[in-house]
């Protein structure tokens, strides 16, 4: 079985969740491949190319493991490949487009008028620029809810306010497959990570008895 990390925005293969997904599994014998989807660029960064990226990564039966825009990407090449048997999603960024027009407010309108958003790119802790494109191709994509038929356990933090944990909740509850786990943490998740490994693995043990 293989199995993908895939990171979410403004972060990368480095990230501090997915370099502890891989380290935590390598001695128990488990590979965990850690994809770049900063594609075509960060400046023109789509989701359509998060979603293709994924995919031609695929080359067998596969468990995909995604945070955030990472969990928004998993679930949507789950919904569109049968390759994809199960997903561990990390506060998925479920109804991403929707959620930064209602959030943005009047900084939605200046993206958009600009063409340009500036954001804090965490791979080099510098600030960056995207581009209005990401969420036009997102608003595209990402509409309602994936339809994920696949094994799901979701783990989300209840004081999340970049992603809120409703979204969640009402994906987990519409789907007899989905498992979410509630943590007492934000966004990030970095204070629960040792929690995210250890549910992660008894997820995935029972897929590749």
């Amino acid at each position: 079985m293989q199995i993908l990390y895939l990171h979410g925005f403004a972060s990368g293969p480095m990230s501090k969740k997915g370099v502890a997904f891989e380290q935590y599994f390598a001695p128990k014998g488990i590979a965990i491949e850690r994809l770049n989807l900063r594609v075509p660029s960060f400046e023109h960064l789509r989701l359509s190319a998060m979603i293709e990226t994924t995919r031609a990564a695929i080359r067998e039966p596969a468990i995909l493991i995604g945070s955030s825009l990472g969990g928004l990407t998993a679930a949507r090449v789950a919904e569109r490949d049968d390759r994809v048997h199960a997903l561990v999603l990390l506060a998925p960024a479920f109804q991403l487009a929707n959620r930064w027009r209602e959030s943005l407010g009047e900084g939605y309108d200046s993206w958009q008028a600009s063409g340009w958003r500036a954001v804090v790119d965490y791979t080099t802790g510098k600030t960056a620029k995207v581009d209005f494109g990401f969420i036009e191709d997102a608003h595209a994509i990402d509409i309602g809810f994936p339809e994920v038929r696949v094994p799901t356990l979701i783990l989300h933090g209840v004081n999340d306010d970049v992603v809120p944990i409703e979204r969640s909740r009402t994906f987990a509850q519409e789907r007899p497959h989905v498992r979410l786990i509630e943590l007492d943490d934000g966004h990030e998740l970095v204070a629960s990570i040792p929690r995210l490994l250890t549910e992660a693995e008894a997820f995935i043990a029972t897929l590749i008895e």
